[in-house]
């Protein structure tokens, strides 16, 4: 791609993105991508039974010190590919029988993607964010996307700040969510229980923020009618939580039954709810290049 000026996400790095790595992302103008492959792991509703084309990027806006995925949100590992060679590459995993296109984190490659999608895909198209997003670049993508996933992680300033050095995250992540529902409308399943179109809030349980979480799950009861939400356990003391003690601990039994408990008192059934079991590395990708190279069709 040509160089060009990046206020894509909410840091406005006013950055020129070209061959090299720029503003907070560290990301040139070509996307970075570190997997490409049918991905079992996600909500059912997602994965369904042929897998999610899940398209792994690298670089984030956001700098989780917990993040799973550390080795490309953090170090960038991936190879960088061309507009032409991304869109290949979601022919080549529907040709593999995935329900969906499932882009993970993407908010920082908005442009390539935009291009990518110029002309639309016979599957939905997945937008897995941070939820760290711009309303004005979610709007580029209205009919474009049929689906999004973004994560709500905080809605205090102080754990933003803290864990994700963001302290304005839910003063973006709220608007966001909402954009994103307006685009999509309530959830919709096809014949077969597999997500056609919708909005599916993901929410991380953190350890010693179990009264956060039962805040943001108040949030999305009032505002983001017709979301499905997806509560998540898998919470690992992973990347970097040295320093930080009240993280660095897996979820205990009584916090993780009481958000669970005050989700149900809410009445928002519609979605999913991880066992605590979940907390596992087995579930966390290999980020080894697979259907990244031309040579991986």
């Amino acid at each position: 791609m040509e160089s060009y000026v990046c206020n894509a996400c909410p840091r406005g790095c006013n950055a020129l993105r070209g061959e090299t790595g720029a503003g907070f992302c560290r990301m040139g103008a070509d996307p970075v991508i570190a997997r490409a492959a049918p991905h079992y792991d996600e909500e059912p509703v997602i994965s369904g039974t042929r897998g999610s084309g899940a398209i792994f990027f690298s670089g984030c806006a956001l700098r989780c010190r917990f993040c799973q995925n550390w080795p490309i949100s953090h170090g960038n590992f991936g190879q960088k590919v061309r507009v032409e060679r991304l869109r290949e590459i979601y022919f080549e995993l529907i040709d593999q029988g995935v329900h969906n296109i499932n882009l993970v984190n993407p908010t920082h490659f908005a442009q390539a993607i935009l291009e990518s999608l110029a002309e639309p895909l016979p599957v939905p198209v997945v937008w897995n964010s941070g939820g760290y997003e711009k309303v004005e670049t979610l709007r580029r993508f209205e009919g474009k996307v049929q689906v999004y996933l973004p994560d709500l992680k905080y809605i205090q300033a102080d754990s933003a700040r803290k864990y994700s050095a963001a302290g304005d995250y839910f003063d973006f992540a709220g608007p966001a969510l909402k954009e994103m529902l307006r685009q999509t409308g309530p959830v919709e399943l096809d014949g077969d229980g597999i997500i056609r179109r919708g909005t599916l809030v993901r929410h991380l349980i953190l350890p010693g923020r179990a009264e956060e979480s039962m805040a943001i799950l108040d949030w999305i009861a009032e505002n983001l009618p017709g979301a499905w939400v997806s509560l998540m356990a898998q919470y690992l003391p992973f990347g970097q939580v040295e320093g930080l003690d009240e993280l660095n601990r897996r979820l205990y039994p009584e916090e993780y039954e009481a958000v669970v408990d005050h989700l149900m008192d809410l009445g928002l059934e519609d979605g999913f709810v991880q066992e605590l079991s979940s907390s596992d590395e087995k579930y966390i990708p290999s980020f080894d290049l697979t259907g990244v190279k031309t040579s991986d069709k």
